[in-house]
């Protein structure tokens, strides 16, 4: 198989494929309780990274398709100018995928342009970033119904991409609370009241504060005799 017939048959996978990273590390790059500040600049370099990666793909899949005839160059470029049902409407929502593509790329580029402008610039900023969701949607459904019958692994690709996307959202939205749960350590009481501080120890979720048992009716230990009591007491002896 020569380059361009595999650019052909797989360049929109790979460019879902990289639009898909790309949504899954500008997830993990959002939070804030896992990742210290070294680690969500390193996750913001590799979202960015894939970003130019699926940019890349876009860019090759569309032109491949338009160079074999595949598609009108109106019809990709310009969103559903082909028509809206059928296969020229399934090449529209590609289309429109590209562009919010292009959208979100662009906001995550002027980033700083946002930056300090207030909470009204911030959330503006994020209503257009999250056109990259949009356009995730949209690529899906196009590649899913657009081209040739799939093959197995382009199939193992596309459950891949929902599967990951799917999870990166559980985690944003219902890992943080557990995550807080589990990081927070419980301390024995009176520690810092007898001036030490408790040894760490491996956190168990079964782990339970254990009590002495204590026998009641029984005498209590007898004090440790100093050298002194010892000889007060032996005197007391002597004269009894």
């Amino acid at each position: 198989m020569d380059l361009h017939r595999f650019l052909d048959q797989a360049g929109g996978v790979l460019a879902l494929v990289s639009l898909t990273a790309t949504v899954v590390w500008g997830l993990v790059a959002a939070d804030r309780l896992a990742l210290g500040p070294r680690g969500r600049l390193l996750a913001q370099a590799v979202h960015r990274a894939l970003a130019v990666g699926a940019l890349g793909f876009l860019l090759v899949h569309v032109g491949v398709k338009v160079a074999e005839a595949h598609a009108s160059t109106t019809g990709a470029l310009i969103p559903f100018a082909s028509g809206i049902g059928g296969r020229a409407g399934l090449i529209g929502l590609g289309s429109l995928a590209g562009y919010l593509l292009v959208l979100a790329a662009a906001t995550g580029a002027l980033r700083s342009v946002f930056a300090g402008r207030g909470g009204a610039a911030a959330r503006r900023w994020r209503v257009l970033h999250a056109s990259a969701y949009g356009a995730w949607c949209t690529a899906l459904l196009h590649g899913l119904n657009a081209g040739r019958e799939a093959a197995g692994w382009v199939t193992g690709c596309y459950v891949g991409c929902l599967v990951g996307v799917a999870m990166a959202l559980a985690v944003r939205r219902f890992g943080v609370p557990q995550l807080r749960r589990f990081v927070v350590r419980r301390r024995p009481v009176g520690a810092h009241a007898a001036g030490r501080m408790p040894q760490s120890r491996p956190f168990s979720p079964s782990y339970r504060w254990e009590v002495p048992p204590v026998s009641w009716g029984s005498a209590p230990d007898p004090a440790p005799q100093t050298p002194e009591g010892l000889s007060s007491s032996r005197g007391r002896a002597e004269l009894t």
